[in-house]
């Protein structure tokens, strides 16, 4: 007789159902866009009812802001975990890149998130924008330990170098080519602002 071993028991209540719904659409959303994933279709996978999904989020609006919060949670962690560090040109390059090398990467959430939702008062929008000026504090401070005095524009510049080396991993499929020439572009940058 053959046994079959269950997974971990699915939750019935509380914070692991909405992780748990969660898990599902940020994993929907990365493989077929925001906008082409219902929330009928997070439900089919997540195995939960309309009742707990709303009960959860009343909107799939308030999902997809809550994926992209979970997100960012994730990404400050990442910052804070490293901001002990001094990290070196090669350590930014790769943490920027980083997420090229997750599972199913299909570009930025946050720059995809951005371009389904043009208004930029929409509350997707505003987490965009915090996910945004989180990034460019993380830079600035980068450069301000490397002395670095005019840091604004120069964080903006890395921060767009960064977009599209994001895009450039999704469309090349080389995190690490696109790593190295990220590393090379922002060590020209940096030399020529010092």
């Amino acid at each position: 007789m053959t046994t079959v071993t269950a997974g971990p028991p699915r939750p019935v209540r509380g914070s692991g159902v909405r992780d748990a719904i969660l898990d599902v659409a940020a994993a929907q959303f990365a493989e077929h866009g925001i906008r082409a994933v219902s929330a009928d279709r997070i439900l089919a996978e997540a195995g939960f009812s309309k009742v707990t999904f709303y009960r959860h989020f009343p909107t799939k609006d308030d999902a997809v802001v809550a994926y992209l919060e979970r997100e960012l949670a994730r990404v400050r962690a990442v910052i804070e975990a490293s901001a002990a560090d001094d990290i070196d040109l090669g350590a930014l390059s790769a943490a920027l890149t980083e997420e090229m090398c997750r599972p199913h990467f299909r570009g930025c959430p946050f720059i995809n998130a951005a371009a389904e939702y043009p208004d930029p008062e929409h509350p997707v929008r505003r987490v965009v924008a915090d996910f945004r000026a989180l990034m460019l504090g993380a830079i600035d401070a980068w450069l301000e330990r490397r002395g670095v005095r005019e840091r604004a524009a120069l964080a903006e510049q890395i921060m767009m170098l960064r977009d599209g080396a994001l895009v450039a991993g999704y469309l090349d499929h080389d995190p690490d080519g696109v790593a190295r020439a990220l590393a090379g572009a922002i060590g020209a940058l940096v030399e020529d602002a010092s």
